[in-house]
């Protein structure tokens, strides 16, 4: 009964400021730090992995698209050699930030529309896993359950975490809802605690269909850019724990 709760965070730049990141790790058990090709900044990478560590929080990348006027969310079109090296260029960063404050990165979760791509093209996914394993072989790869992401780091003999998304409905592939489509994005800490739990029982991914689509979970994502992202996730955690989960880090949720 172990579970991880993440966030994508760190995605300030500059002056402009994106998220409470403050709060939110104070209730997740994992954080996606953005990498500078989406979001984030020297200051801010550096700055987000101190505070990570001072709450207990378990150090992930969060590597995108070159897109920061996107916010990584624009599909692009880049050659293998070139996203595998753009994948290790953004780990490798976030790993030397780590490194700095004497600490590691657990994990690995691509952003946005990489994350997307990835999750339905075999070739791009395959990329992406080989240049995870490419940084080091014992980095979780933190993949959307049923996915062609999560099928690609099995293969290439990573450790891999199968993630479910809390403000996010999903179709009956698996996939989420596009944004643009009503309903694909769930701003209620009722809405939000209720799809959890119902996958958590139904032991899968539960389609806005209402098809059931079994799976192990081992994560759960609340995106911090989310309207209302502190409360819902201080209202799921309380949920979740009051059914008898204890929320852990992603290695300690692998482990057992």
């Amino acid at each position: 009964m172990k579970i991880n709760l993440n966030a994508d965070l760190g995605e300030s730049f500059g002056a402009w400021t994106m998220g409470e990141d403050a709060a939110l790790l104070r209730v997740v058990g994992s954080a996606n730090i953005a990498c500078g090709f989406h979001a984030g900044d020297p200051l801010v990478m550096r700055r987000t992995v101190r505070d990570a560590l001072a709450c207990g929080v378990t150090l992930g990348a969060h590597p995108a698209y070159p897109d920061l006027q996107g916010f990584g969310r624009r599909a692009m079109q880049m050659a293998p050699a070139e996203l595998e090296a753009a994948v290790i260029y953004q780990v490798g960063a976030l790993a030397a930030f780590a490194a700095a404050e004497g600490a590691r990165l657990t994990h690995v979760k691509p952003h946005g529309a990489l994350n997307n791509q990835a999750c339905e093209d075999v070739g791009m996914a395959d990329t992406v896993a080989r240049a995870v394993r490419a940084v080091d072989r014992e980095l979780i790869l933190l993949a959307p359950a049923l996915s062609e992401l999560q099928a690609a780091g099995e293969r290439a003999g990573l450790r891999v975490a199968a993630e479910i998304f809390a403000d996010r409905a999903y179709t009956d592939a698996a996939t989420l809802v596009p944004r643009s489509q009503d309903g694909a994005v769930l701003h209620s800490p009722d809405a939000v605690r209720a799809h959890v739990l119902r996958m958590l029982d139904a032991g899968g991914i539960v389609a806005r269909s209402g098809k059931v689509l079994p799976t192990p979970m081992h994560s759960i994502c609340v995106h911090g850019d989310t309207p209302g992202a502190v409360e819902n996730a201080r209202q799921l955690r309380a949920a979740l724990e009051g059914r008898g989960w204890q929320l852990a880090g992603l290695p300690e949720v692998l482990t057992g």
